[in-house]
């Protein structure tokens, strides 16, 4: 089993979170189910963006994503989500979180 988490920025607020409580329920129901295949190890619809960060492309409404990086074998970090149509603006924003949660996990003691 993988244990599945969210980013959390510095003020402790999670970008997925505030993604995920905007979905319609029906959308959320299928990101749900999309974290929990990948939680428990089916990265079948999953592939790499750049800078560590991984896409799960969801085959519903606009096309939905969720964004991730894998820390190890048994951890996988969510990021972020949205739709192909602003793609490239949340594989940036991904990225940077990617790029804190790595700088900051060196900074642990």
């Amino acid at each position: 089993m993988i244990e599945v988490r969210e980013y959390l920025d510095q003020k402790g607020a999670s970008p997925y979170e505030k993604w995920f409580d905007s979905l319609s329920a029906r959308a959320a129901a299928k990101v749900a189910v999309a974290v929990t295949r990948m939680g428990q190890g089916n990265f079948s619809t999953i592939k790499g963006v750049g800078g560590g960060v991984l896409e799960c492309r969801i085959d519903f409404g606009p096309g939905w994503r969720v964004y991730f990086g894998k820390d190890g074998d048994r951890l996988v970090i969510l990021l972020g989500g949205g739709t192909k149509k602003r793609q490239q603006r949340d594989i940036d924003a991904a990225r940077t979180y990617w790029q804190d949660y790595r700088r900051r996990k060196k900074q642990e003691p």
